[in-house]
């Protein structure tokens, strides 16, 4: 037998394993690295955060990865260069958190790499009936392998998309297995570049179990202060936003387009919520003249409209919705106020609550999901469109 396959066997039969989960989202701010405790899988899965580090990426090659996200005529070579590039940096990111940490290399387990999005393309968004949903993210996980010596496991959503999903949002894998109580029915919403909800019914029923993206989250409103105020990369404690007001005329414009009324589960990314979504309904809707600070409002609370809507959507009157908060726009006090007024009956809450670093916790999800994949199985969401029940990620050995 290879002996890095005796060592993936020996691996998944341990009672604990520890996994480092890697998240760079949409932002690019920087590699969120979160060391998980992992012990036993499925519904017995426990999770705990060992240490957590955000290391940020330096200005040039957070340029780098702009210069091909989201753009649908990206160099091409410039796209081979950087799946490698990406790769090395973060196996270097790796290296330096175990260093800090005073670990060696051989005392963890496994790698969970997300990798980097680069486009996200399903069929809602590509309208190409004969083409199938796609998504793509790089950063090779066999780079991250050989150069730190952990068996890594990567590339996680494509098997969702070979499944018949759209390959996001992955979070009702995770949520279900960390997050799940027989005591009470929970949101869990994640704010991050795109906002997206998991719904965990109290009853535990997978089959109830569902994840949907809802529209923007922090993308439009990072992507116009980095155009606009010089020296900013985002809108740091509604500073901004705060001393605007919102257009009605443009939030109407902005919330027209159909992916607001498309069926869940639905996804999206900055492929659709990007400045000429904005330059296109402010023009439609005679608002080109706005301050910086009124578009800045009116994109928060656009973000904040998707959310509450969505809600709404899922959930009667008379449903008690306890929604727990995660990703970087928990920390928009404008976006978390808005949220707020327009569901007064909610309790907002953060996973915190729950034991887990809101700031790791997608990181963390890719531990469980590196974890179900070596030691645990598919876990039956029933038939339903857009949550396949699989288990992600591909193996990539070190040697």
């Amino acid at each position: 037998m290879n002996p890095q396959i005796q060592k993936l066997y020996t691996i998944a039969s341990k009672a604990e394993r520890l996994i480092i989960g890697l998240m760079s989202g949409t932002s690019m701010d920087g590699l969120d690295i979160a060391l998980c405790s992992c012990k036993g899988s499925g519904p017995s899965t426990r999770i705990s955060i060992a240490e957590f580090e955000t290391i940020p990426y330096d200005d040039t090659f957070r340029s780098e990865i702009k210069s091909i996200f989201s753009k649908r005529d990206a160099d091409l070579q410039q796209v081979c260069i950087l799946n490698e590039m990406i790769a090395t940096r973060h196996a270097e990111m790796i290296l330096q958190a175990l260093d800090k940490w005073n670990l060696s290399a051989a005392e963890v387990d496994l790698v969970a790499s997300h990798g980097q999005t680069i486009f996200h393309a399903p069929r809602i968004l590509h309208a190409q009936d004969q083409y199938p949903n796609a998504t793509l993210q790089i950063g090779d996980g066999d780079h991250i392998a050989v150069k730190t010596g952990i068996i890594t496991i990567a590339d996680f959503r494509q098997k969702h998309v070979a499944a018949g999903g759209e390959g996001a949002p992955l979070a009702v894998y995770g949520d279900f297995l960390m997050f799940s109580d027989p005591d009470e029915n929970r949101v869990m919403l994640n704010i991050g570049g795109i906002a997206n909800f998991t719904f965990l019914p109290a009853d535990g029923d997978a089959g109830r179990v569902f994840s949907t993206d809802v529209g923007p989250g922090n993308t439009l409103m990072d992507q116009y202060v980095q155009r606009y105020f010089s020296g900013s990369y985002y809108d740091k404690d509604s500073r901004l936003s705060s001393a605007g007001v919102v257009s009605h005329e443009l939030l109407a414009e902005l919330y027209s387009d159909p992916f607001f009324t498309s069926a869940f589960p639905k996804t999206t990314g900055p492929e659709l919520f990007n400045l000429d979504y904005l330059t296109s309904a402010q023009e439609r809707s005679g608002t080109t003249a706005l301050r910086h600070e009124d578009v800045l409002a009116t994109l928060c609370m656009l973000s904040a409209r998707g959310i509450i809507n969505a809600v709404k959507d899922c959930f009667s009157a008379q449903d008690k919705v306890i929604i727990y908060m995660s990703g970087g726009g928990m920390h928009n006090p404008l976006l978390v106020d808005f949220m707020k007024t327009g569901l007064p009956d909610a309790s907002f809450k953060t996973t915190a609550d729950l034991g887990i670093d809101p700031d790791a916790k997608e990181a963390v999800l890719f531990a469980v999901l590196a974890n179900e994949t070596i030691a645990g199985g598919a876990i039956d969401f029933g038939s339903r469109q857009g949550v396949p029940s699989i288990c992600m990620g591909k193996i990539c050995l070190p040697d």
